[in-house]
């Protein structure tokens, strides 16, 4: 009996000894929390003034917005420019005899991009249904693809027009008519302020600008709803031969392009979409 006693007490014994040394006292910290860096908060510091090299540009016809990707800028600032009221504005004869290439300029809170005359700014142009929300029974704007562009506002502009000498000036630009498929080239709108610009681009087409449209139904229906099965499609478009670039000011003679040209390309009806109707369904032209 006495024996079965010492043998009790000693497990119990070696049974609190393993516990307590398993166990972490109440004073250390968990390994998790330990581990877990500190969160660290930082607001982004807008860009000083200066002259920044620009790698690219993108405009998005859905928001307005424009994406600048800026380099050699200062440590601890955003390398990329977001912003909906950019300038633009032509490099000088000047800067290009002397080799100067694309630059965001940035001056007490005001930004402006000055590309030479063949720079190619990405276009995204935003196609838009009317679809009702199951959930909530609610007719909503849907972006159901996006399609990329390029526009470049100063091709074929001439010094001798009468805006001529207004393209070297920072302004506001708004872009011509969108056609699937085919660059844009030039610029529907111009103006010392947004409005005006704006303004311009309704005289000229009798019609607000597809940015314009967009806002407006986007703000009464609420943001920009995408699909929530699937992100909305991408398609890639192609430069088509012989056909007008639907430019405001500038050229409308395109570069021919080694790429080959969908035979179809699919019109939804959008809402927003600022699109024109050419020449039936074909983009690519009579097959010969």
């Amino acid at each position: 009996m006495l024996r079965k006693l010492l043998v009790l007490s000693m497990s119990a014994a070696l049974c609190w000894t393993a516990v307590g040394c398993g166990s972490p006292s109440l004073g250390d910290p968990r390994p998790s929390d330990a581990a877990r860096p500190a969160a660290t908060s930082r607001a982004q510091q807008p860009l000083p003034n200066g002259q920044y090299p620009v790698q690219q540009a993108t405009f998005d016809d859905g928001t307005g917005e424009y994406s600048v990707l800026a380099l050699n800028t200062p440590p601890g600032t955003p390398s990329t420019l977001r912003t909906d009221k950019l300038q633009l504005a032509r490099l000088t004869d000047e800067e290009v005899k002397a080799g100067q290439k694309a630059y965001l300029k940035v001056e007490n809170g005001q930004s402006s991009l000055h590309i030479p005359e063949d720079f190619k700014i990405e276009y995204v142009h935003n196609v838009t249904e009317q679809q009702t929300n199951p959930q909530t029974g609610q007719s909503e704007t849907v972006v159901v693809r996006r399609e990329p562009s390029f526009w470049s506002p100063f091709a074929g502009a001439l010094a001798g027009q009468a805006i001529g000498s207004l393209l070297f000036r920072p302004q506001y630009y708004v872009p011509p008519v969108y056609q699937p498929g085919v660059p844009l080239s030039g610029f529907g709108g111009y103006g010392t302020t947004y409005g005006q610009a704006v303004n311009r681009y309704q005289q000229r087409y009798n019609a607000p600008p597809v940015v314009e449209r967009n806002r407006q139904v986007f703000r009464s229906t609420g943001r920009i709803n995408a699909p929530s099965s699937r992100n909305p499609r991408v398609s890639r478009p192609s430069v088509t031969n012989g056909r007008p670039s639907g430019s405001g000011f500038g050229t409308n003679t395109l570069r021919r392009s080694n790429r080959s040209t969908p035979s179809r390309v699919n019109r939804p009806s959008s809402f927003g979409s600022g699109r024109s109707r050419v020449g039936g369904s074909r983009a690519g032209g009579r097959r010969r």
